[in-house]
């Protein structure tokens, strides 16, 4: 008979630990350890087969062949960017995401694709919906395949059964939080069964040369559910981000073996289901009002993709005896508070008394510094009620004396503006980049030149004394 061994895991590293404690003494953590009984196999009885080739002798790295199955490409680029090329056989793949973003959408369009290349089959197994409930969802999204096989099914061993006998091309688990595995005692979703289910899906996968894709639930933090150590498992980690009130949707790698995990892929939630967005900056400005005060167009680099993107600033008096709101969408509200205090300190603008929003259209969210000029220009334009000119787009990182500093690629940067009509662009002095044609290039060093450059001649004259703009006759 097997033997139970109690034992404690810490729900962020995954460590485990023989006493509970309040801290886990692996990564630190207080107050994350839970108590789960594992059951060893009795002696001289293996609980499961050993891994493909683990009893092979060491092989030097010179002898090893690289010959190896080639990726299985969809027909969605944007797909085919995030997982590096394609999909890779053998692969073990978590989606994770918001309930209701599209996870499921978007693994069902997967599958129609690989069966509709012909020559594999897919098996969705589904521990949350009934088979019924999947069927109607093919439908509305028009990928009902009679290559695509459905089973509804939580139990581990049945799943690990249906990949060995089916051998499809591609098998979905949605979710690895509904999978149990009668060997280890706790209900589902808790650490040891997502820890354990995930790393006997990954030797599956590298034995057989099966391809799994598995959906991840997430906390109310937005992490995925689960230990911390199932995304150290699998290959690659994919998060779909995106409001469900709002049509874009963002794919993105947050960890890749087989490519950059830097890369993201945008898809737009349509009446049939998902679509890909080949160009994401034209959609992205598709509803842009440059001419009005407080928007600034950037260029930021998703992964090796430039994306042009719209940030709007909203600057109002406060007239009551509370503190000055800062309320940040889609950019860090950290960063927010250090370049309202640059603007206030080198350019002398009066920002104590004003509540300030600042929301990034799209629900893109901004992440690296080169977006900190354009931020701080759409907050000077708004406070003083200018638009900045027309076509103008801004790249800085702005440091805390005042400066414009180099960002990286920013010649990629430039061609993307060029490529989508913009006119004019302020960009860090001193870079040594091409010069695109029909794109003016203006080099700037400080914020007080950026200002210089965009805003009116009258309005500089007044823009950093008192709390309004003087105009000059």
């Amino acid at each position: 008979m097997p033997r139970s061994t109690v034992t404690f895991v810490c729900t962020e590293c995954g460590g485990e630990t023989l006493r509970w404690a309040g801290q886990c003494p692996h990564c630190q953590a207080w107050n994350t350890l839970q108590e789960f009984q594992a059951r060893k196999a009795a002696p001289g009885r293996r609980q499961e087969p050993r891994a493909l080739g683990a009893g092979s002798r060491p092989v030097p790295l010179t002898e090893i062949s690289t010959e190896t199955s080639g990726r299985r490409r969809l027909e969605w680029d944007e797909l085919n960017r995030v997982l590096g090329g394609g999909i890779v056989p053998g692969s073990l793949v978590l989606v994770g995401g918001e309930p209701g973003v599209g996870k499921s959408t978007l693994l069902m369009h997967a599958a129609h694709q690989v069966v509709r290349a012909g020559g594999a089959r897919v098996l969705y197994v589904s521990g949350e919906e009934s088979s019924q409930q999947v069927q109607m969802r093919a439908e509305r999204l028009g990928a009902v395949h009679a290559g695509i096989l459905m089973l509804a099914e939580n139990d581990l061993d049945s799943i690990c059964e249906a990949i060995i006998s089916e051998a499809p091309g591609l098998a979905i688990v949605d979710s690895i939080q509904t999978v149990i595995d009668g060997a280890i005692t706790g209900s589902a979703g808790s650490v040891t069964q997502v820890r354990e289910s995930a790393a006997r899906l990954m030797r599956l996968a590298k034995e057989t040369g099966t391809p799994i894709f598995l959906v991840g639930h997430v906390t109310k933090e937005g992490a995925i559910a689960g230990p911390r150590v199932l995304e150290h498992i699998v290959d690659t980690v994919l998060y779909l981000e995106g409001d469900r009130r709002q049509e874009l949707r963002l794919l993105r790698a947050m960890k890749n073996r087989f490519g950059s995990a830097e890369e993201i892929g945008v898809f737009a939630m349509a009446e049939h289901g998902l679509e890909e967005v080949p160009d994401p900056s034209a959609a992205l400005l598709s509803g842009a009002t440059t001419s009005s005060p407080g928007t600034a167009v950037v260029v930021v680099m998703e992964g090796t993709r430039p994306l042009l993107i719209e940030i709007q600033s909203l600057v109002n008096k406060n007239m009551t005896n509370y503190p000055p709101r800062r309320v940040a969408n889609g950019i860090d509200v950290n960063r927010l508070h250090m370049l309202i205090a640059v603007l206030e300190k080198r350019a002398s603008l009066q920002l104590g008394q004003h509540d300030i929003f600042v929301n990034v259209a799209g629900g893109i969210r901004i992440t690296e510094p080169a977006a900190d000029l354009g931020l701080a220009l759409s907050i000077v334009s708004n406070l003083r009620d200018v638009p900045l000119p027309d076509g103008t787009v801004a790249v800085g990182e702005l440091g805390l004396a005042g400066e414009v500093r180099r960002v990286s690629q920013l010649e990629r940067r430039l061609q993307e503006a060029a490529r989508h009509g913009l006119t004019r662009a302020l960009i860090p002095a001193g870079a040594r980049t091409g010069r695109p044609a029909g794109l003016e290039i203006v080099e700037v060093r400080t914020l007080a030149e950026a200002v210089s450059a965009v805003l009116p001649k009258q309005i500089r004259s007044g823009a950093f004394i008192g709390e309004a703009a003087t105009t000059v006759s």
